[in-house]
């Protein structure tokens, strides 16, 4: 009996010395990979190269076949065992010459405004569009003027909540008005659309981003433009002085015939599960007004810097580690969407994902969608982390070119770092890499291989 029970205690401090064991394992080779990234870490090198030698990258263009080309050979430095691209048709849409407006407050009176044209919109007439004023907020206030819209331009003067600290979120509750003001204004007589920048501080920096035309015929379309904040602003007074005030826009975009392009994808085989893979993807294209330093040369860069930084303490993924480089999320998603179509063919097992398209900036965790009992896993691992004041491990949403991948049973995580600077940045001429902090990005670039790391150290 004796016996017996000093064999059951041995096997538990067995056990017990074994969970120590590797508990200590796992810390340490995260600590090595935390200074691997900010000693010895390619991120930023690469983000230079990515933002100042090639610049924005709009799907479609030269400059985004240039950055295909770029990461396509830096991945094949890696020594991985496997690069390839994936083609995929894509939007092809151009700024062309950039932009102009004023404001005439009477004939022959005017005051320049900061504008850029809207992802998609048509152009103006050659001549420029000069018409009279209707601001609205809501979509509930532009029905209830839909009697008043006949050949005004429609000004959508809704500011992003500054009482949400959630950026994102206030983000959400704004980005309708971009999207959608065109298509609905247009369906009420309107002859253009601008909007106010998606921007939480007053400066004259115009954002750009997509809008949607639905389903209206060519001949419906309006030029649908962005404002900036202070432009706004302006804006917005001087029509409570004079609500016959006309406004001028002048753009020339234009929407070409469909391109090739493609997704950049590099590959590490699974030493034991090859068929069990785990993404780390970003997008690769941007708009063309910065140089996608923040949206989201910082994510392609951090995700290309998983492969090298487990290299270097020498780890071999059970599971194949995949890195996708998506093309056109910007304005259309044709990456994510052929990506997921392809896998579906293939009938591919993605048992994991993370995205990172949320800035450069300082890591603060994740947000994850997954069911309940692989979330309470990947929340306990909250304690490697807490070391580097990485506390944020919710449920949430994960990230737009991953989320098609998602299944029952499966885990899609959000990279989020800090976003209260990020709206400053986003789609605007300001998001350069200037702006990119050098040791945010090699956090945030540390804070995602450890987590790809538990995921594969831990199955989940």
């Amino acid at each position: 009996m004796l016996q017996n029970k000093s064999i059951y205690l041995f096997t538990f401090f067995l056990f017990i010395s074994k969970i120590l064991l590797s508990q200590s394992e796992v810390e340490k080779n995260i600590q090595i990979l935390f200074k691997k990234s900010l000693t010895e870490g390619k991120s930023y090198e690469w983000l230079d190269h990515l933002s100042n030698k090639i610049g924005g990258r709009l799907s479609g263009s030269l400059n985004s076949q240039r950055a295909i080309e770029w990461s396509k050979n830096e991945l094949e430095n890696l020594g991985l065992d496997k690069v390839y691209l994936q083609p995929v048709m894509v939007p092809k849409w151009i700024r062309g010459t950039f932009e102009y407006a004023n404001i005439e407050t009477s004939p022959g009176n005017t005051i320049n405004v900061p504008v850029c044209a809207l992802g998609g919109s048509i152009s103006t007439p050659l001549g420029g569009l000069r018409a009279n004023v209707i601001e609205v907020k809501t979509f509930d206030e532009l029905f209830e003027k839909k009697n008043e819209i006949e050949g005004k331009i429609v000004f959508f003067n809704r500011a992003m909540r500054a009482d949400l600290v959630n950026t994102f979120e206030a983000y959400s509750e704004a980005v309708n008005q971009r999207l959608q003001g065109a298509e609905i204004a247009a369906r009420f007589g309107a002859v253009g659309v601008i909007v106010r920048s998606l921007n939480l501080k007053l400066d004259d920096q115009p954002h750009t981003g997509t809008m949607s035309y639905g389903n209206l015929p060519l001949s419906k379309r309006i030029p649908a433009a962005s404002i900036s904040t202070n432009g706004a602003e302006l804006l917005s007074s001087m029509l409570s002085l004079n609500k016959n005030l006309k406004f001028y826009l002048k753009q020339n975009c234009k929407n070409l015939p469909d391109v090739k392009s493609y997704n950049v994808i590099g590959e590490i085989k699974g030493i034991e599960f090859p068929n069990e893979i785990m993404i780390v993807g970003a997008h690769l294209d941007s708009w063309d007004l910065g140089d996608g330093a923040h949206d989201d040369g910082a994510g392609v860069v951090q995700s290309m810097e998983v492969p090298r930084l487990l290299k270097k303490i020498n780890y071999k993924p059970k599971r194949t580690l995949r890195i996708v480089l998506f093309i056109n999320e910007e304005n259309g998603q044709r990456g994510a969407i052929k990506y997921s179509q392809e896998s579906k063919i293939k009938n591919e097992n993605h048992v994991f994902a993370i995205e990172s398209d949320a800035g450069g900036f300082t890591p603060k965790g994740f947000s994850v969608d997954s069911n309940d009992d692989k979330f309470k896993i990947i929340s306990n691992w909250s304690k490697y982390f807490k070391p580097y004041f990485i506390h944020y491990f919710e449920k949430g949403g994960s990230g737009a070119d991953i989320s098609y991948l998602k299944n029952e049973e499966n885990v899609l995580v959000g990279f989020r770092p800090d976003s209260q600077r990020y709206f400053d940045y986003h789609h605007s001429e300001n998001d350069v890499f200037s702006s990119v902090n050098k040791r945010e990005l090699e956090l945030g670039a540390a804070s995602i291989v450890s987590l790809i790391y538990l995921v594969d150290y831990f199955k989940l």
